[in-house]
């Protein structure tokens, strides 16, 4: 069957629409085509650069009609990095397009086609990540190099000012590489497997400006560990610990599961709200702790919790949710796969002294259960903030079981928010949902739901 474009052809289109990646989307002859960075309102020059049966791919040759919501790029390696994808769009109108994918997925999914609530933004989007992570390299004519990998590649893209990271975590990892390679620390080489130094990890704390190191090796032990950290310590007062993690495996994650302190006791600490938190090399820890606070707010918010809730708080990380809850509730029984993350949010909850919170290590479609059936536990309200593949079946259904009045999903994955909310809509009406944006100029976004049993209207 024939396609009406071909490949490294070219067109002239109008840009009808934009996808939930901030690409542009146009029809020729009701053929779809996706272009990266166009944006919707405007006719542009195309080349078709892949053609498949019922879409095709092009490269942005030129626009002709320019959108009155286009800025010029500020960031001379966004279309490279892939990391900012939406950076050629005014900040507003990039909540606009984030509210509208969403309302998308709502008009096709559910039952109920509830109107979207408008995105809450930040006031400043810039400088926002708490954590930076970039790998180390080499470059093409074989010399080291850091910076962040070219879109869908393991090229290695030097970046000047990042936008999104923390500025003086930037300063921390530079300063890093920079004695790297002035001293000739060997760095990792993909294809040989050769080498210490993978990737150079900053967290910092927001509030406490606390610096946290990391430098991921090939290695047991590299050359001139101690002089490197005495030169990071000299250089950034606010570095209060440096930590090596050893990844000797040929994968692309990043930490390995092996830890040595080099400086410090290997952790730093952040305040969210008024509660402090304690954060590890491993542990999650949201990556824009501003918004943050407004989406744990807005959770329960939604929730409406009362003195007389039994919260269960499943997906609970190191505890956030859960230890932001617990002056609002009786109990809260918080759930989690990953054991060194309930190990933090055990710490996090004896450094706030929160007694009526439990947390439990186990995968939360058992956990749960055992939690409802052994321990007779009969939740009153619950928080869900499953990763981006969303709730397993299982815990779907003993959702479902327990006819919970209070229920509020956090999303950060829309496409699998709208599908299990369409398995809830059996028991569930979905009352509202309100979108965050977590990482502004990505095609990234957050969301909590409501939901509110239907007899209880």
């Amino acid at each position: 069957m024939s396609t009406p474009v071909e490949k490294n052809k070219e067109y002239e289109v109008d840009i009808i629409d934009n996808g939930y990646d901030g690409e542009g989307i146009a029809k020729i002859d009701d053929f779809t085509i996706f272009i990266n960075g166009a944006i919707k309102g405007e006719k542009c020059k195309i080349l078709i650069v892949k053609v498949n049966k019922s879409f095709a791919f092009a490269k942005l040759i030129e626009v002709i009609k320019k959108s009155e919501n286009r800025v010029d790029s500020d960031c001379s390696t966004y279309k490279r990095c892939g990391g900012c994808s939406l950076r050629h769009i005014k900040y507003n109108e990039t909540l606009n397009l984030k509210r509208d994918m969403v309302q998308n997925l709502v008009n096709k999914t559910l039952d109920n086609k509830i109107k979207v609530n408008n995105v809450i933004g930040m006031d400043n989007p810039y400088h926002y990540r708490n954590k930076l992570q970039y790998p180390v390299g080499l470059d093409k004519k074989g010399n080291p190099t850091i910076g962040v990998f070219a879109k869908r590649t393991h090229e290695i893209i030097e970046v000047g000012n990042c936008l999104i990271q923390n500025k003086e975590a930037e300063k921390v990892a530079k300063e890093v590489f920079k004695f790297i390679k002035e001293n000739k620390i060997p760095v990792y080489n993909e294809i040989t497997r050769q080498g210490a130094i993978r990737h150079i990890i900053v967290k910092i704390g927001i509030k406490t400006n606390e610096i946290m190191c990391v430098i991921v090796s090939n290695k047991e032990k590299f050359d001139k560990e101690k002089e490197l950290v005495e030169y990071i310590v000299n250089k950034f007062s606010n570095v209060t610990t440096i930590i090596k993690n050893i990844n000797d495996k040929n994968t692309n994650v990043i930490l390995g599961n092996k830890n040595v302190v080099l400086y410090g006791d290997g952790y730093i600490y952040d305040k969210l709200g008024d509660y402090t938190f304690k954060i590890s090399a491993n542990s999650f820890y949201q990556t824009n702790p501003i918004q943050t606070e407004k989406l744990y707010s807005k959770a329960i918010e939604f929730a409406k919790l009362d003195k007389e809730d039994i919260l269960c708080d499943l997906y609970c990380g190191i505890g956030t949710i859960g230890i932001f809850s617990s002056n609002k509730v009786k109990k809260v029984y918080g759930i989690e796969i990953v054991e060194e993350a309930i190990e933090m949010a055990k710490e996090n909850a004896k450094i706030n002294n929160i007694e009526n919170i439990e947390f439990i290590a186990g995968d939360v479609e058992k956990a749960f259960k055992e939690l409802i059936e052994k321990q007779n536990v009969k939740p009153t309200a619950i928080i869900v903030d499953p990763p981006r593949r969303g709730i397993d079946e299982t815990t779907i259904n003993e959702i479902l079981k327990l006819n919970v009045q209070k229920l509020v999903y956090v999303s950060c994955n829309p496409a699998t928010l709208v599908r299990d909310l369409k398995h809830l809509e059996s028991k569930y009406n979905v009352k509202e949902i309100q979108p965050i944006d977590m990482f502004p100029f990505t095609s990234h976004i957050e969301c909590v739901a409501v939901l509110e049993l239907k007899n209880c209207q």
